[in-house]
């Protein structure tokens, strides 16, 4: 695509609006008109020259199967006439699905006082890990440079920063300045590794770069926005906040080299804060963008379902959140005590609901069935499916989703029990490791007490046996973390992670949980990915295997 101009050629500066917001996916409508309302805020309010957005605006991200439905692709049409027509006086770059003769594209467009005047079409197509691009994206080949006040401006989408070649190509178009929008989702470590990867573009090229992310909680995903600004040299000169929408000036000096003017830099999160505010965005976005009324869930006394309580509060409000203490005849006296305390503490509704007499009437009715076979696991999961039954019926009575509280490292290992414990709408931690609960319970007591210290100094326990810990059933927790760690997410074979130092009969035998246990993963409720590999989306292994 050959240079556009969409506005004068004279050298007075340039005013770009960086647009983080949090669209709702298939919200076509509503999206469009988040867009014209900050358009028209950057225009009135900001006096900014240009307004951008991120990756696949109009339809949020990811929009999946809904890309092969016409209608989409109809309704995304009517959007982009009605935002010709709604705003004047700004240009606007955002993103959307665009059909052609050729193919469907991710596009970029560059829309100014009631024309599409340029479209970028991504180049690079993610089909790995979260992504499967390819499945519904056709790629584009040509650069697209837009001037607007004198100001050479090259637009290219999310992964192709991440290669070498449309940067370039977009330089040698006589690009002075380089735009990327994204939907680059979270995962602890992600926004460094954009950071440098970004600068070593600007570096190659002599190109300053705005980076402009999405925000927002979409399924298992999170988007953790984060955007910012790097100069010719790959000096980073600005930086928007992490998990939250704003709207921030960018200010590009022209003379004589268009370079950004240094604006404000956020603090980027340490890694407990990182994944904190990951897990309370998700939480937050998929119970209100489903419309939920608040949320619901069984409080043990227990570190998994303190934190996911803590988790809850801070996303939704602790007059949206509803706990349930449900003790059997195995439950400590004082987890009942830590589980009232945490619940008063933190102000939200709860009750005491015994389920002795559902699980007393379970084993009458199975009696004949069971007589001559000893006690054993099975009457524990009775008594974890009683408060299964309990929870869901309290969610479906109240319109509240209930949160389940497993933890990676059980989830992993399937210790836990189907249509019981891993009953439920959402699964806050499922991408926690029991050990990063525990930096997370700190870490959320640091902010201001949350979680009785008892609960984190006490033996994890299930409480569904006399005397049960969980270590009568699963290796240290400091160990097994580890070895989950690098058989789930870093793909290393037994083999290599007994060669590692670990014991060869524990990494056996975790490794044969992890496998056998992949048919009650896939019936487990989404919940928010905050690791490379999570269970769900990005981890998908067959049931049926002899591998």
């Amino acid at each position: 695509m050959g240079l556009v101009t969409t506005q004068g050629a004279e050298l007075l500066g340039l005013r770009i609006l960086i647009a983080q917001l949090d669209f709702l996916v298939g919200d076509i409508a509503g999206n469009r008109a988040k867009v014209t309302a900050a358009a028209r805020r950057a225009r009135d309010v900001h006096r900014a020259d240009v307004i951008v957005f991120p990756e696949l605006t109009l339809t949020g991200y990811p929009p999946e199967d809904l890309l092969l439905r016409p209608e989409l692709g109809r309704r995304v049409e009517q959007a982009l006439a009605a935002l010709c027509a709604e705003v004047e006086g700004i240009t606007l770059i955002l993103g959307y699905p665009r059909r052609r003769a050729d193919g469907l594209y991710n596009a970029a467009g560059v829309i100014r006082d009631g024309h599409i005047l340029a479209e970028y079409h991504k180049q690079f197509l993610p089909n790995y890990s979260v992504f499967d691009e390819k499945r519904y994206f056709s790629p584009g080949r040509d650069p697209c440079v837009i001037e607007h006040r004198g100001v050479r401006i090259g637009v290219t989408i999310c992964e192709d920063i991440w290669e070498v070649m449309p940067a370039r190509q977009a330089a040698e178009a006589g690009a002075q300045l380089l735009i990327n929008i994204n939907a680059s989702p979270y995962h602890y470590g992600k926004a460094p590794e954009r950071e440098a990867l970004v600068q070593q573009r600007a570096c190659d090229n002599g190109l300053a770069i705005l980076y402009v992310n999405l925000v927002g909680g979409q399924d298992e995903l999170v988007f953790d926005g984060g955007s910012f600004v790097v100069d010719r040299k790959g000096g980073l000169v600005q930086r928007c906040a992490y998990f939250a929408e704003e709207e921030a000036l960018v200010e590009i000096e022209p003379e004589p080299w268009p370079e950004p003017i240094a604006g404000p830099i956020v603090a980027a999160p340490s890694d407990e804060e990182g994944i904190y505010r990951a897990v309370v965005l998700g939480v937050r976005d998929y119970v209100h963008k489903n419309g939920f009324r608040g949320a619901v869930l069984g409080l043990s006394g227990g570190i998994d379902s303190a934190l996911t309580l803590a988790l809850a509060v801070d996303a939704l409000g602790p007059e949206q959140v509803e706990v349930v203490l449900m003790p059997s005849r195995y439950t400590a006296e004082m987890s009942v005590q830590d589980a009232q305390a945490q619940a008063e503490a933190m102000g939200v509704a709860h009750r005491l609901i015994s389920i002795e007499p559902a699980f007393q009437a379970f084993l009458q009715m199975l009696a004949e069935e069971f007589a001559g076979k000893p006690v054993d696991v099975t009457e524990e999961n009775i008594q974890a499916r009683c408060r299964g039954v309990v929870l869901m019926a309290i969610s479906n009575k109240k319109r509240r989703i209930l949160l389940t509280t497993g933890n990676k490292s059980e989830v992993a290992v399937g210790y836990a029990t189907l249509y019981g414990d891993m009953a439920g709408g959402f699964a806050p931690i499922k991408d926690l490791f029991k050990t990063t609960v525990y930096r997370l319970a700190r870490y959320r007591n640091g902010l201001g007490a949350a979680i009785p210290e008892r609960v984190l100094q006490r033996p994890p326990s299930a409480e569904l046996a006399p005397n049960q810990v969980d270590q009568d059933s699963l290796p240290p927790y400091e160990m097994l973390d580890p070895v989950l760690k690098r058989y789930i997410e870093e793909d290393q074979s037994v083999g290599e992670i007994i060669a590692a130092g670990f014991p060869e009969e524990v990494v056996r035998r975790v490794a044969r949980l992890v496998d056998r246990n992949e048919y009650k993963r896939r019936q487990a409720p989404p919940g928010v990915r905050i690791t490379r590999r999570a269970f769900g989306r990005d981890r998908r292994y067959p049931i049926t295997s002899g591998f």
